[in-house]
């Protein structure tokens, strides 16, 4: 019994050792980092070697998201068509799909818009807008058709004015983040 638990503490002891060396890797080379550690924390979060804790910044987040309210595009669209009940607003898919919309004046006639973002930059190729017409006959019998034409260009004409003018009033309205800075010790 004396020679199976010695046996194992021989064991064991290796087992640790060998571990305990293998962690210890071929070492760095000090020629090639900075002395000040400062320097050397923000060369090792360049080169991804480091973490950081609560979140911190990451390099190649697989999305990235920014909140929906600061894109000018977005908010200009919202403003634009806020009369018409939404059926589906998905910021980090790009779209925004209204209800079927139709007035008091005329029941039978119906208008849905769908708004397609394709870049978040405010120029005239960011967004696809497409309005479809449902007209309904006296037997509930309804067509729906793709409409493009003059309501389309002046949708899209008046979102992009609008966009500009929140991005106009965003860039007027910068301000500086004048704290302290990461490494100052302050």
């Amino acid at each position: 019994m004396k020679i199976i638990n010695s046996q194992l503490n021989k064991i064991s002891i290796m087992i640790v050792m060998l571990f305990v060396l293998n962690q210890c890797g071929m070492g760095a080379d000090a020629r090639k980092y900075p002395p000040e550690p400062e320097k050397r924390v923000a060369k090792n979060l360049e080169e991804g070697r480091g973490f950081r804790l609560m979140g911190g910044e990451k390099k190649n987040k697989s999305g990235d998201f920014e909140f929906a309210s600061s894109n000018e595009l977005w908010k200009a669209s919202l403003d634009t068509i806020d009369f018409m009940p939404l059926a589906s607003a998905n910021y980090s898919g790009g779209i925004i799909i209204t209800d079927w919309y139709s007035s008091e004046n005329n029941l039978n006639e119906s208008i849905k818009i769908s708004i397609r973002f394709l870049t978040n930059e405010v120029r005239s190729d960011a967004l696809d807008i497409k309005v479809f017409y449902k007209k309904c006959g006296l037997n509930e019998n309804c067509a729906i058709t793709e409409k493009s034409g003059q309501l389309v260009s002046e949708l899209n004409k008046k979102i992009l004015q609008k966009a500009a003018v929140y991005k106009k009033k965003k860039v007027k309205n910068y301000k500086p983040y004048k704290g302290p800075k990461l490494g100052d010790g302050k």
